[in-house]
């Protein structure tokens, strides 16, 4: 471009205003090169290894570690003074589970919300409990002392005595029988929430374990007894809870037009479900406790009153020391 524009120049001007330059000379050739590059590729990179000094070959150098910057955390006030407050300045409030609960309702008032809402307990519980191998999630049962479902369960009682399944079918089983029951069930023919049977029928129907994995009896969960109408009882009513990938039970446990004093028993029914496999020398099992409606925020309780405590550290920790022993013990008992 500027090539062109010079050479319009000259074309015009005489030959004595511009005697040294040419009409097919390059002006400015420096600054057009500037501008114009004939290069198609960029500039090669510079490696920046360098050559290794004599006596330290093979010897790389590791590199430092990062150190992270620890962020500044502001200290928390307890409470509020004014009505209209920022919430990340002030700590999180925990309330008594009664309060809570009528908070919850007076949520649901202010609104407008559907009165018979689920309620929900969300538990977090600490599965390693200072021992070298952690709890599994865990799926578990527990008879809630004022249910919120009309529902019944569909349960199927296995026995080869006629009496007993009858007294099965009384007690409101589903299905009440003995090995005919198996191709059915392989067939899919008969579907139930859960399975019951008698000890005698273990051995009869183990053909089931793969079709019914966790639901298949056992008599850990109490679905193996001879006392058929207690079994029948508890899983046609009972509720399942659920331990999470996080360490966490989110499970419903009443609805909000239930009585306050219903709320609470139901909700530390779940909380005596998941206490039992706590041992006191590892603290406690619950580490926080919330609950919620479907339409409103959670609300942390205090739990204390409801989970048993250890009594002082000294007696957890000679417990904690005594238990160690013990599991080195089977250990070396196994080994040998």
């Amino acid at each position: 471009m500027v090539r062109c524009c010079m050479r319009a120049v000259t074309s015009l001007c005489p030959n004595r205003v511009f005697t040294r330059l040419g009409k097919q000379c390059t002006v400015l050739p420096t600054f057009s090169n500037l501008l114009i590059s004939d290069r198609p590729y960029s500039a090669k990179k510079q490696s920046s290894k360098t050559k290794p000094k004599s006596g330290t070959k093979g010897k790389t150098s590791e590199p430092e570690p990062v150190r992270k910057r620890k962020r500044f955390k502001p200290v928390l006030l307890s409470e509020p003074t004014d009505d209209v407050y920022l919430t990340w300045y002030y700590q999180r409030p925990i309330y008594e589970a009664e309060v809570a609960v009528d908070m919850l309702k007076k949520f649901q008032e202010l609104d407008f919300t559907y009165p018979r809402q689920h309620v929900y307990a969300d538990i977090t519980l600490d599965m390693s409990m200072g021992k070298k191998k952690p709890l599994e999630p865990f799926e578990a049962t527990v008879l809630l002392p004022h249910r919120f479902v009309d529902d019944f369960h569909k349960v199927v009682a296995f026995t080869e005595n006629a009496e007993e399944a009858a007294l099965a079918k009384e007690n409101g089983a589903a299905f009440a029988g003995g090995f005919e029951l198996v191709k059915s069930i392989l067939d899919g023919e008969i579907q139930a929430d859960y399975y019951v049977a008698v000890p005698a029928m273990l051995n009869k129907i183990n053909s089931l374990r793969t079709v019914l994995n966790d639901k298949h009896p056992r008599a850990k969960n109490g679905s193996v007894s001879y006392d058929i109408p207690k079994m029948l009882s508890f899983f046609r009513a009972c509720h399942t809870y659920k331990v999470e990938a996080d360490h966490r039970v989110q499970s419903p446990i009443a609805t909000l037009d239930m009585p306050t004093d219903h709320i609470v028993a139901d909700k530390l029914a779940i909380l005596k479900g998941c206490v039992w496999l706590q041992s006191l020398a590892y603290g406690s099992f619950v580490t926080r406790l919330f609950i919620r409606s479907s339409t409103s925020e959670g609300l942390q309780l205090k739990f204390e009153r409801f989970v048993p405590q250890p009594a002082s550290k000294e007696k957890a920790e000679e417990k904690v020391t005594e238990g160690d022993a013990d599991t080195d013990d089977e250990e070396m008992q196994e080994a040998k």
